[in-house]
């Protein structure tokens, strides 16, 4: 398979959209996927003892703090792919900026006993975790494969990993109206739930599970709709309009919102969102007259070998 998936991401958009984050106005929909995505670590009866929030600018802050409250004495490790990303995400999660909400949050005591570290690095340089966490990231990496392998990399033996993200019926509303107005592309081809999984197989990791729901979020207005979309990202397809629209086109973009109101009178715009997790196993190495592996996939063996 290849490891260019999604092939129509233009790269240095996507890069140019993740520099530009801020926390002043985060994206509400990766909030709420979050918050679905946390729920589903019901489903684990292994607590980790360590964790990565891969990103979490990106995907939602808040819900950092509701898996350290979930796994009080777990270490967490908040990356992040550039100097001024990682400064704001230490801003927002530091146990100072959290002293001064502690009489928000019921239990706040147990937000603060994990250790918490901040690194540009992904890997973590002298241990493995047992989580890894990626919030609707996905579909803004150019190379997921070898972000996937990262994941890989970055757990040890029966670790896990979940994550979300956009897939291919994403916004479907405003793709029928850019084909019916010869408008071009409105964002780049999201990857099939299918493909993800196979991807997972592929860098390691067993038994992927992944499904998907639509979520309809709806609008009182197409200036709303439109600001919402600029929080979310854009259009990072390398074959969109490269010039800039004009009044005229945001007039008649905004009739065309306006005419896809239903009976509430609200103007309907559809998300699907991929869910996955898999673990990472014991290696199965096939032992030849002159072998190599690493000491950490020989321990993993050894161990399997005495359960």
């Amino acid at each position: 398979m290849s490891s260019s998936l999604p092939p129509t991401l233009d790269p240095s958009a996507a890069k140019r959209f993740k520099l530009r984050q801020s926390l002043d106005n985060p994206a509400w929909l990766h909030g709420e996927v979050a918050k679905r995505m946390e729920q589903r670590l019901d489903w684990f009866k292994e607590e980790p003892t360590s964790w990565i929030d891969w990103e979490p600018l990106n995907g939602g802050l808040s819900t950092h703090k509701s898996i350290q409250n979930r796994y009080p004495k777990a270490n967490s490790l908040i990356t992040e792919p550039s100097e001024r990303r990682l400064k704001l995400a230490r801003q927002a999660l530091t146990r100072n900026w959290i002293s001064r909400y502690i009489p928000r949050f019921k239990d706040s005591k147990i937000l603060i006993r994990g250790k918490q570290s901040f690194a540009l690095s992904h890997t973590p340089s002298n241990s493995l975790v047992d989580l890894v966490w990626a919030n609707m990231l996905l579909h803004l990496e150019p190379n997921p494969t070898a972000l996937i392998k990262e994941w890989h990399k970055s757990l040890r033996v029966g670790g896990w990993v979940m994550f979300s993200c956009l897939g291919p019926d994403t916004c479907k509303e405003l793709r029928v109206i850019y084909e019916q107005l010869g408008w071009g592309v409105t964002n780049h081809d999201f990857t099939d739930m299918h493909d993800w999984g196979d991807m997972l197989v592929e860098a390691g990791f067993a038994d992927p599970v992944m499904d998907m729901e639509r979520i309809t979020l709806t609008y009182s207005s197409p200036e709303s709709l439109i600001q919402d979309l600029r929080t979310l990202g854009g259009n990072f397809n390398y074959k969109r309009y490269q010039a800039l629209r004009g009044r005229s086109w945001l007039k008649e973009f905004k009739s065309q919102l306006s005419l896809l109101t239903n009976e509430s009178l609200k103007i309907p715009l559809t998300f699907e969102i991929i869910y996955g997790h898999a673990f990472k196993v014991a290696p199965k190495i096939k032992v030849s007259q002159s072998s190599a592996f690493s000491a950490e996939d020989m321990r993993a063996m050894l161990k399997a070998g005495k359960t």
